[in-house]
């Protein structure tokens, strides 16, 4: 991954990436999860108040509300959008409750319902990738607002690529914030050892592009898999691909 003459070793140390839509093909999985959990919901409640039921919109809420935020964080800002206000709960909530942290629950468990039965696929482009940097000596590390990073990372067979990993997990542990702010991209360049200016950045959401700018990083990827290099570069990104195979 040294083709573009913006990455070399003479600059940059190590490198950063997002999990979901840079690494492995779960944003898909992910998105389907929103939606079955959001109109399940909403069905609900319109049925209940007598309104008409508007289904969650992939295409708009998903990208909008959702895509890169830790997920109670996404739960609060999709309900906002609709103007819906539900008590925040606890992460102990059951699935099933009406709460911000039960809907993200529920959500939580569909998507490792549909990760059994369809499994992780890894973008091929991605770890080779991930492999030359490791091969030519950068440190690399996961950032990803899932709680379900680890996992993924085994059931894709991709652990031992990474020095080290901040997820959402390690976000709820130490009360950091997600994207849009850079906490969890500090801290994992903080744990590799290198200065954020020596570090690269690599996100397929706006919400991660802006972490990356926010944080100071040397280099934000842009990685467009939705049709959304536009957004990308807009927020902060320096180059957009469409794969990172594309800089190898």
């Amino acid at each position: 991954m040294t083709a573009n003459p913006e990455i070399t070793r003479a600059r940059f140390d190590a490198v950063l990436f997002d999990l979901d839509g840079v690494l492995t093909a779960t944003a898909r999985l992910h998105a389907a999860a929103w939606k079955q959990m959001f109109d399940e919901f909403l069905t609900r409640r319109a049925h209940a108040l007598g309104s008409a039921f508007v289904p969650f919109d992939i295409a708009g809420d998903y990208h909008h509300y959702v895509d890169g935020k830790p997920r109670f964080d996404g739960v609060r800002s999709f309900l906002e959008s609709r103007g819906i206000h539900l008590p925040l709960g606890t992460p102990a909530d059951p699935s099933t409750a009406d709460t911000v942290c039960g809907l993200g629950n529920r959500k939580n468990e569909l998507v490792h319902e549909l990760m059994a039965r369809d499994g992780v696929e890894v973008f091929p482009g991605s770890v080779k990738a991930v492999e030359r940097l490791r091969a030519a000596g950068y440190r690399t590390a996961v950032v990803s607002s899932s709680r379900n990073c680890a996992a993924v990372l085994e059931a894709a067979g991709i652990a031992s690529l990474f020095d080290v990993r901040v997820d959402g997990q390690t976000a709820a542990d130490l009360n950091m914030p997600g994207k849009p702010e850079p906490d969890t991209f500090l801290a994992a360049a903080a744990r590799l050892g290198v200065d954020p200016k020596r570090a690269i950045v690599v996100e397929d959401a706006v919400v991660g592009v802006q972490a990356g700018k926010k944080g100071g990083f040397g280099l934000v990827i842009g990685v467009a898999r939705m049709g959304n290099a536009d957004a990308l570069q807009a927020h902060g990104a320096d180059i957009v691909v469409g794969d990172l195979g594309e800089l190898c």
